[in-house]
Formats: structure tokens, C-alpha cells, sequence
């Protein structure tokens, strides 16, 4: 909804202006920023870690220096990236400033840490409720700025301070999460030796942040990369599309978050029926639900992004389409990721990533010349394709265990 009004407010040129800001602040962010909630959740299912509070509490620790680190380089990566890349990405000098206000909001988003403590407490429901507040918050400032007339600044500082607010607002509740699981803050841990404390940790946490980080090169980048080649006002009819298309892969990444910790501990214990059945069955599901999706947009997509958007905004419904199709095979491939992460395969995740984005590069640098904007979606549906079928095979061939096995193994991990 609040990209609705910006867009509504600002006009194409504008808001794709806003476009290439919030994006060179994500990019800069993804490509640093560790996930670190991962590699926290699955050091904490082990039972050495699991069953001692004060070992618990380091872990916390260890994910926090992480965030905090690496959001404070992104911020610095922000206003480098906004004054190197300005003339390849067609943004004006003028909106280099506004680079640098963003990146604030970039500098305080620490969120590995608390979301491992919510998740861990199964807290899915906060976890929604605070990025529902987030939503509401903006779209209520943006409501205030459509009336009032305001120009670029005032929503370029909306979209940082609501993000600000956000980051805080999760920080509270996951050490007030840590505290109810009777785990010390980890501000109190002791930050000594914590890598002989928890040998793979940082090896775990690298090969996650190299695949978020080739990931982040596709999937947010990539506005940059049409602005490059289409201007600034198709990169903005290809933000809304990516925008609108992201509604649906966030169905995807929160059933991912949910089931996560549970695929873990099934791993764990090495029951590998149930393993290989609730993964399939998500597959399954995220692959109907986005089918769905798409026939409802290629029904009612354009005449629904004609009265939000406008008439000026009519070359976002083909990119929307396009998008939904490499959406669809994402969110498929959702479950299958979070299951070869609980599995510890983390390198072929990281490899998967790699051939998926050289091959996303060389259909982008081909078809963004020829076709425009939508040779990014192309692009995508390539990247999707493969992702689903590498993992599908891995996860699906790594999992096929006898059953006869699971018992035994179940008996002596217990």
C-alpha cells in the first residue's frame, strides 16, 4: 500500500528515483549482512548448547557482533555505492544526499539475533505483527505526505525512520524473548574465544551470507541493472512489479521460517520420513498457492494496477506477470532450501547460488538490451528454474535414507 502512494504522489520519475535509493541501501545491506539467524538456530538445537542457558547466551552474543558489524559496513557501503554507481544508474546528484539518510536506517538494522529468538520460541505470529506495524506505520506516514503534497525527501525519510522503529521494536522483543527462555542477555556473555566455543559457526554463517549475497545480485540489483540499460522510469515500473509479485514470495519465506527450526531438529533426530514428508507437502502447497496467484493477476492485474497506480503505470502489469512466473518457482523451491540447510548442506545451497546467478547475468545482458525491462524477468525465470531443480534433486536423493534406519538412529540421538 505505501508503494501505491508514493507512486500515486510522486510521479514515475520520482519514484523510481526512490527506487534506485531504497535499493542501493539493500543491496549494500544483503551483500554484507549475515543471516545469521540460521546458523543461530541450528548451533541452538544442539543438546550441549540447547540444554545450557549460559552457552545459549554466548551464541546470542556471537550472532549479535555479527549483525551489528556488518550493518554498520553496509551503511558506509550505502553512501559509497550511491556516489560511485550515480551516473551508470542514471540518479541525479540531487538525490545523493537522500543516499546517505537511508543509510542511517541501514546502519541501526540489526535483526539476525532477535529473529533467532522468536523464532526458536516459535514466536511466528510477533514476528508477523511486528512487520505488519512496520507496514502500517509507513503507509499511515505516506497517507500524511499524499495530503500534505511532500515531495521525495519526506518519503525517502519516512521509508528510514519507519525502518529504524522497526529494527528497535525487534530488538526489544528478542532480548525480551531471551529473558522469558531464562537465557542471561547476551550483552552480559562473555565474548571471549567464541569461535573455538563454536567450531563451524562462522564457516556455516559465511556460506549462508555468499548465497543471501548472490541472491541479493538477482533479486535487488537487479533494478539497478534496468535502470542501467531502461532508465530510471522503467526501473521504477519494474520496482512496483517486484514489489506487488514480492506479496507473494513473502507467503513462501514465512512458511519457510516457520518450519525451519522443526526440519532441523527432525534432521537432528533423524527422522527422515517425516523430514522428506512435510517438506514435499510444502512444496506442494506453495506451488498451488502461487499458480492461484498468477491466473488471478493475468485475470484482474491490469485493470487492478491501472486504478492503483494510474494509467502512467500501465507498463508494470507484463512485468508483473513475468515476475510471478520466477516467483512461483521460488517459492517451490522455498522448503527445499530449508531443508538442505538442515541438513548441512550449506556448500551445495552456495554452489546452487552460483551457477544460478551466472546464468542469470548472461540471459539479463542478453535479453535487457532486446526487450527492455522484462529481459530482467527473464532473467529471473531462468535463476528460479534452476534453483528448483538442483535442489529438488539434492534434498530429495540426500534424504532418501532407509527407513529401517530412522528407529535405531532416532533411539540413540534421544
Amino acid at each position: 500500500m505505501s508503494t501505491v502512494i508514493a507512486a500515486r504522489t510522486l510521479g514515475p520519475a520520482a519514484y523510481g528515483t526512490l527506487a534506485l535509493i531504497l535499493t542501493i541501501g539493500r543491496v549494500s545491506e544483503r551483500v554484507l549482512r549475515f543471516e545469521s539467524w540460521q546458523p543461530l538456530i541450528r548451533f541452538a538445537a544442539q543438546r550441549d548448547v540447547e540444554r545450557d542457558p549460559a552457552r545459549m547466551s554466548q551464541l546470542m552474543l556471537y550472532g549479535l557482533l555479527l549483525d551489528i558489524s556488518t550493518a554498520l559496513l553496509a551503511a558506509v557501503l550505502t553512501i559509497a555505492a550511491g556516489y560511485t554507481l550515480a551516473t551508470v544508474i542514471h540518479l541525479g546528484a540531487s538525490a545523493l544526499p537522500l543516499v546517505a539518510i537511508y543509510a542511517v536506517a541501514i546502519a541501526v538494522n540489526v535483526r539476525g539475533m532477535p529473529t533467532a529468538a522468536l523464532r526458536i520460541n516459535a514466536q511466528f505470529r510477533t514476528l508477523a505483527y511486528v512487520q505488519l506495524f512496520a507496514s502500517v506505520l509507513r503507509v499511515v506516514a505516506a497517507l500524511v505526505a499524499l495530503s500534505l503534497d511532500l515531495d521525495l525527501l519526506a518519503f525517502v525519510t519516512i521509508w528510514t525512520a519507519a525502518q529504524i522503529i522497526d529494527s528497535m521494536l525487534f530488538n526489544y522483543l528478542g532480548f525480551r524473548t531471551l529473558h522469558r527462555l531464562s537465557i542471561p542477555s547476551p550483552l552480559r556473555a562473555s565474548w571471549r574465544n567464541l569461535p573455538s566455543e563454536f567450531p563451524g559457526f562462522l564457516g556455516f554463517a559465511f556460506s549462508t551470507n555468499l548465497s543471501s549475497t548472490l541472491r541479493t545480485f538477482t533479486q535487488e540489483a537487479d533494478t539497478l541493472l534496468v535502470s542501467a540499460f531502461a532508465g530510471s522510469n522503467a526501473a521504477g515500473f519494474y520496482h512496483i512489479a517486484k514489489r506487488i509479485a514480492k506479496v507473494a514470495q513473502q507467503v513462501g519465506a514465512m512458511i519457510q521460517a516457520v518450519v525451519y527450526p522443526d526440519m532441523a531438529r527432525m534432521w537432528a533426530n533423524a527422522q527422515h520420513r517425516a523430514f522428506r514428508r512435510i517438506t514435499a507437502r510444502l512444496q506442494l502447497a506453495l506451488a498451488a498457492a502461487g499458480l492461484a496467484i498468477l491466473f488471478t493477476t493475468w485475470v484482474l492485474g491490469g485493470f487492478l494496477v491501472n486504478v492503483a497506480f494510474g494509467s502512467e503505470f500501465a507498463d508494470a502489469y507484463p512485468l508483473l506477470l513475468a515476475q510471478l512466473v520466477a516467483v512461483i518457482l521460488i517459492m517451490h523451491a522455498a522448503p527445499s532450501r530449508s531443508a538442505l540447510l538442515a541438513m548441512n548442506r550449506p556448500r551445495f545451497v552456495l554452489g546452487t547460488a552460483v551457477i544460478s546467478t551466472a546464468l542469470f547475468f548472461m540471459v539479463a545482458l542478453y535479453a535487457l538490451p532486446r526487450f527492455g525491462a522484462i529481459g530482467a524477468n527473464f532473467a529471473h525465470i531462468a535463476f528460479s528454474a534452476f534453483t528448483a531443480i538442483a535442489m529438488d534433486l539434492c534434498w530429495w536423493r540426500g534424504s532418501n535414507v532407509p527407513t529401517t534406519l530412522e528407529a535405531p538412529a532416532a533411539a540413540a540421538a534421544s
